[in-house]
């Protein structure tokens, strides 16, 4: 970044400061200087270069493959993840110990803003235990169900797992959740009891819990508090015993799997990835095996947590690489890079995600749409769950159709495009992807398949032109102290849920499963089970397919003109109320005119609620 100053030092006043690329902005005058004379900007300089050198002086070689332990924390939301982590990069001598040290590896505003971790972050550690030097490769990962994909492709570069549970809340919905993920990588689970030190933890009622639901000894729990840096040396020693180094061959030729990345404006892409073989250095030429490119490796490092450039990258580390990739479609998320002429066969990758959650973006002034789309472009670099497609609205005009993996998702999204981008965006209520099944072998040939997918509700196609509707299902799991079990279970009868089971995980807390529409949870049914179990209850849910269902499509209109953006897919038994509810909600949010305005929601031509706004008249 660089700054136009003038020749005089003006003392006491303001400058315009013109970036490339930005608008000016005013910059307070004097502004901080080195002391005078050359000869103290020389050594300035100096300091800064041979401070550059002994960074890049890290020599990874010295790391062999069974010193090395790679491992993620995973938990429930709020149960300390993030504070363990700043216990950990301090006992290890990564950052300094400070009262200032909380949330160290959420660098997002939005993280530091909600107190929740929506990015998975990495940091290398550097442990000497019994004289030996160990390579800890630490990612810490979400919590919350929305951001469950960071924590799939987090854990595909790992070995092993903290599970750290609330010793005052115990096992929640969440936890069991992010446990089945790593089971099901078949990773070492070393399960952490954190917030010993609160007034109501229990440590024991935990202890059984863990060992029930997981089927994990007691006597492998760690009790620990984060907050006060209580027992944290016996995790680390956790992980050097229980966690397996990983399964690597340095002399084969190099295979890299890229599980994140970020773009930067002027270095461009800077790919985060875990080396499966061989050794990647500065000056390498590699390909990507998605795209078939070649670059040439500018920096290649380890996070420690800020970036830490090294000579070389050995296989079983996990660093950052940047190689010249100026566009934010050439590093994708789950890509294999391998060295030039040295083809190996490319890694599995991820699943992609699945989108839960539609809604239409717009810009707020059409003229800002190409920033839009760079902004929109860039930030789905950063998170690859979310999926783009070109929408276009005659009231709103061009924009996208977005998928996310659930409102929070939504939310923390576009709250990024504003501190991040600097964007504001229209958006839509949210939707879920339904599917049709088509009738006529005209219509199969139109579509060019038998079965459609329909993300926006206003292309919903009529009943005469298919045989069936779907729509999405998930398993839900809400667990609930036992005094909320009736209530809860009512809730989820009003939302044509379908019992599947009922456990209960000690004496005082209830697992409930339950087969959900999707539709019905997507917006609200979050805050009515807060609300209902005094904030207790906890829910996560996973994709269970799609079922039959009675779908109707509900038009809204103003004065007989049908609005589309208002247009929304219902369940044909929840018709009315939720046509009466988008009445009602209209005729509290419309402006005033000097005219009636009739406000109607329709199925076909059928008007099913009706709202009348009235003239309000001046008075004389």
């Amino acid at each position: 970044m660089q700054f136009l100053v003038g020749p005089g030092w003006w003392r006491g006043r303001a400058i315009p400061a013109c970036v490339s690329g930005a608008a000016c902005r005013m910059l307070p005058w004097p502004l901080p200087v080195p002391s005078r004379g050359a000869a103290a900007r020389s050594r300035a300089l100096d300091s800064l270069h041979s401070s550059a050198e002994r960074k890049e002086k890290i020599d990874m070689s010295r790391f062999p493959v069974e010193n090395i332990r790679n491992f993620s924390i995973i938990a429930h939301v709020d149960h300390g993840k993030s504070t363990l982590a700043d216990r950990l990069l301090e006992l290890t001598g990564t950052i300094d110990k400070t009262n200032n040290n909380k949330q160290v590896l959420d660098k997002l505003q939005v993280e530091r803003e909600r107190g929740i971790t929506v990015k998975a972050q990495t940091a290398s550690l550097f442990y000497n235990c019994e004289g030996k030097q160990y390579l800890l490769n630490l990612i810490d990962t979400p919590g919350h169900v929305d951001f469950s994909y960071e924590v799939s492709r987090s854990l595909s570069a790992c070995q092993g797992v903290l599970l750290v549970v609330d010793a005052n809340e115990g096992i929640q919905a969440q936890t069991v959740a992010n446990f089945f993920l790593a089971f099901e990588a078949q990773l070492s689970v070393i399960p952490v009891i954190n917030k010993i030190d609160l007034k109501n933890a229990d440590p024991k009622r935990v202890e059984k819990q863990i060992e029930k639901v997981f089927d994990i000894p007691s006597d492998e729990c760690i009790k620990i508090s984060a907050k006060l840096g209580t027992n944290i040396e016996s995790v680390l020693q956790a992980v050097i015993e229980r966690i397996p180094p990983p399964k690597v061959h340095r002399k084969n030729p190099l295979r890299a799997l890229v599980f994140d990345s970020t773009f930067d404006q002027y270095r461009g892409v800077i790919a985060n990835v875990a080396l499966f073989d061989g050794v990647v250095s500065k000056g390498d030429k590699i390909v990507s095996a998605h795209t078939r490119k070649t670059y040439e490796v500018n920096e290649v490092g380890v996070l420690n947590p800020n970036e830490l450039p090294t000579h070389k990258l050995y296989a079983g580390q996990v660093g950052y690489l940047i190689a010249g990739m100026k566009d934010v479609t050439e590093a994708q998320v789950g890509d294999t890079l391998y060295l030039h002429k040295q083809p190996v066969e490319p890694l599995p990758g991820f699943k992609s995600a699945k989108p839960m959650v539609f809604a239409g973006m717009y810009p707020v002034d059409q003229s800002e749409y190409n920033n839009l789309k760079s902004a929109v472009e860039k930030l789905t670099l950063n998170d690859s769950s979310v999926t783009v497609h070109r929408d276009s609205s005659l009231a709103l005009g061009a924009g996208w159709r977005l998928g996310f993996l659930g409102l929070l998702h939504m939310e923390v999204f576009n709250q990024r495009l504003e501190q991040e981008y600097n964007a504001s965006v229209i958006l839509t209520t949210p939707t879920v992807p339904y599917k049709a099944v088509l009738s006529s072998a005209k219509l199969i040939k139109e579509y060019r398949e038998k079965e459609i997918t329909i993300i926006n509700p206003a292309q919903f196609p009529d009943k005469s032109k298919v045989t069936e509707y779907l729509e999405p299902v998930v398993l839900g799991t809400v667990i609930t102290p036992d005094e909320y079990t009736g209530k809860i279970m009512m809730l989820c009868q009003a939302r044509r849920a379908i019992q599947k089971n009922m456990v209960f995980i000690d004496q005082n807390r209830v697992m409930l499963k339950y087969l959900f529409p999707l539709n019905e949870i997507v917006v609200d049914f979050y805050d009515s089970l807060k609300s209902l179990s005094s904030g207790y209850a906890s829910f996560d849910y996973e994709d269970a397919g799609y079922q039959t269902a009675e779908l109707v499509k509900m038009d809204i209109l103003l004065n007989g003109n049908i609005v589309e953006e208002l247009v929304t897919v219902v369940h044909k038994d929840k018709a009315h109320s939720v046509g009466k509810a988008i009445c009602e909600r209209l005729k509290d949010s419309l402006p005033r005119q000097l005219f009636e305005i009739a406000i109607q929601a329709a199925i076909g031509s059928k008007i099913i609620a009706r709202e009348t706004m009235v003239v309000i008249l001046p008075e004389k």
